[in-house]
């Protein structure tokens, strides 16, 4: 998928119930002077390069018999405008609605043989604009799309059950299940904004981890109107003089379900929104979300050695659905190890298996230039395992590109360990073709795309978050260089040729450090603290990962036209790592480098990565080296900025980014 948005516009939405932080619902008269248009946010999903981009109008209409009609105009794009079809009922016209409701979908079809386009409208009048994958939960067949899969399951929901059972059932099967339960269900990343038609309700929402983007413009007397979108589009921080107003336009949506009931009220003439945030019903995700450890502190009995691998776990490492052949089981490596790397080679299955549409090629095409699956790469710890893991679960006949970014040419430290890890890669995986491919950037040439970058990160706005999002932007557009041999007089050299990767799916390390112990503050808490501390510490970064790191990176990762996949993120992986004793997950009494992410560095040597087994931990700012180049550029020099904590500095440049 690619991306969404929506309107509503001439509902009154009462939030004081549901978010105490509202002060306030939306005004009774409409603002006619918004700060962004639908175009505004067409734009901005058409840079992710979708193979489609759709806008779906429904019109509420207020009656004295408090029944809503709607009048609908449906444009369904490929790459431009194109036809409108209006249909009427009742004879109502649009001059005569009350309310708006503008539904935009952009996709970037991954899955499934015919070709879809969204908003996705059922037979009944249910509206879908989705952006996700389900990995399970829901039955998707191989050739099928999970949109379409998605929008005849929830046409299957009770709409009586939208907010509590305020009304009563009337629903002749009583096991249909709710909107809720049936969104509880999906494993993977997910958002939506789902229009029921019968009940008149709105829901949206994302997935429990925050795993894609969308972010929510609640009413205010300034823009009564309330908006969701994937992004904010560039015009967010650039069309007035007062960007810090405007950068608060935006706010990322907490991870779960939503729904606005729309009502006519007799009282006040006008269309009411009863809004609700549901609980997710899934006891297993329940438990996920708490994210508690059942073994947290050791016990003298808890750090005996290990005893032999019991056989049935043996038989599942040599059974999984593996190229290599475990000759025996290292005798460092400890048996939770081995739970956590079928967990993470079933996880990278889920997501790279190659559904029917990249099929449609031929084999010779799919073999010289088809390019499915790339990895965010620095040559560390996590992006070494995502990339032997890929080696097992792609076809050995596909081309695996290493995407790799440096601020300081061939001198950065993530381009150096790139290129040791690339030959790493080949000594476990001689016949796969690896491409590293050598993204190099000058921040000081960069002064439009950080603009732009600017407004991919909104609502974020600190320095740290600029770099970031820099770093990813430039990594997954995927335009650099390679290294290319050529013979000449019998010797082998390497010329350096311009290359840009085609690959559509990025895998990406995010939430192996907030699950392992992988920063230095989880040391720092663990010092403090003891094993308590680091336990609270890591449950912190798990609860605030959709704020402060997973739709900042969505954003800018899907403006090249990629889909970023997080296989340490995948629902079973989480909850094999909190079955794990915590003392197995990680031992910060070792050094760097050794005791931090300790069970993913057991999980390195089962794959056979030795030299990545004891790399230590770099952030993509500090690794890529554009966190020096900022702070030189920003505040002078590497000092100056680090005496101003430079890294959690909000960002205030009422007229450029320079």
């Amino acid at each position: 998928m690619c991306g969404i948005a929506l309107i509503i516009s001439g509902v009154k939405i009462d939030l004081s119930s549901s978010l105490p932080d509202s002060s306030s619902s939306a005004p009774d008269v409409e603002v006619e002077h918004s700060l962004l248009s639908i175009d505004d946010l067409k734009a901005a999903l058409l840079r992710r390069g979708p193979d489609g981009l759709g806008s779906q109008k429904v019109f509420l209409h207020f009656r004295s018999s408090c029944s809503v009609e709607k009048e609908e105009s449906l444009s369904l794009l490929n790459g431009e405008e194109g036809n409108k079809r209006e249909k009427s009922y009742n004879g109502f016209s649009v001059t005569k609605s009350v309310a708006e409701l503008h539904f935009i979908g952009a996709t970037l079809q991954l899955r499934g043989i015919t070709p879809i386009f969204q908003p996705l409208v059922d037979t009944y009048g249910n509206i879908l604009v989705y952006n996700g994958e389900i990995f399970g939960g829901i039955h998707v067949g191989s050739d099928s799309n999970d949109a379409e899969t998605l929008i005849h399951a929830l046409g299957r929901c009770c709409s009586c059950d939208s907010h509590g059972h305020t009304r009563a059932c009337f629903c002749i099967e009583k096991t249909h299940t709710s909107v809720p339960e049936l969104l509880s269900t999906i494993k993977g990343p997910w958002s939506l904004i789902y229009w029921q038609d019968s009940s008149k309700t709105m829901w949206f929402g994302r997935d429990a981890f925050g795993r894609r983007s969308l972010l929510v413009h609640w009413p205010t007397l300034e823009d009564s109107r309330l908006l969701l979108s994937s992004v904010s589009p560039p015009s967010s921080v650039e069309n007035n003089s007062d960007r810090m107003s405007n950068l608060t336009f935006w706010e990322e949506l907490s991870c779960g379900i939503y729904s606005i009931s729309i009502n006519a009220s007799k009282a006040n003439g006008c269309l009411v929104g009863e809004f609700r945030k549901h609980d997710w019903t899934n006891t297993v995700l329940k438990e996920l979300i708490k994210w508690e450890r059942t073994f947290v502190e050791p016990k003298s009995e808890h750090v005996k050695p290990h005893s032999d691998i019991p056989d049935s776990l043996m038989n599942n490492v040599i059974q999984s659905n593996s190229s290599l052949t475990y000759r025996g089981l290292l005798p460092s490596v400890s048996l939770p190890a081995h739970k956590v790397l079928i967990a993470l080679r079933e996880s990278v299955m889920r997501r790279t298996i190659l559904n029917t549409i990249f099929q449609t090629a031929t084999c010779e095409i799919r073999q010289q230039e088809h390019v499915p699956v790339a990895v965010l790469f620095s040559g560390g710890l996590d992006s070494m395992i995502l990339a032997a893991l890929l080696n097992e679960c792609l076809d050995s006949s596909y081309q695996v590109d290493l995407l790799n970014v440096s601020f300081d040419s061939q001198s950065a430290p993530d381009r150096i360990s790139a290129k040791a890890g690339v030959k790493e890669l080949q000594r476990i995986a001689p016949s796969r073709r690896w491409k590293l491919v050598e993204i190099d950037a000058d921040l000081s040439n960069l002064t439009l795309e950080s603009k732009h970058v600017m407004s991919l990160i909104n609502p974020a706005k600190t320095y740290m978050d600029l770099n970031i999002g820099i770093a990813l932007w430039m990594a997954a557009g995927g335009d650099g260089w390679v290294e290319e041999g050529i013979c000449d007089n019998n010797e082998e050299n390497n010329r350096r040729c311009k290359y840009k990767s085609e690959a559509k799916i990025l895998l990406v390390g995010s939430g192996a450090d907030e699950q392992c112990a992988g920063y230095g503050r989880h040391r720092t808490k663990y010092r403090l603290g003891s094993w308590l501390g680091l336990h609270e510490e890591m449950k912190l970064d798990m609860h605030r990962i959709w704020k402060r790191n997973l739709g900042r990176d969505d954003r800018c990762i899907s403006d090249n036209g990629k889909e970023a996949r997080f296989p340490f993120l995948d629902e079973d992986v989480i909850r094999t790592l909190l079955e794990i004793p915590l003392w197995e997950v990680a031992d910060l009494d070792q050094p760097v480098g050794r005791g931090d992410k300790k069970i993913l560095r057991d999980v390195a040597r089962l794959l056979g990565l030795e030299a990545a087994a004891v790399l230590s931990k770099r952030a993509i700012q500090f690794g890529s080296r554009i966190a020096r180049e900022s702070n030189r550029k920003n505040f002078g020099s590497n000092r100056a900025a680090n005496q101003a904590s430079a890294g959690s500095v909000e960002i205030y440049m009422p007229t450029s980014l320079t």
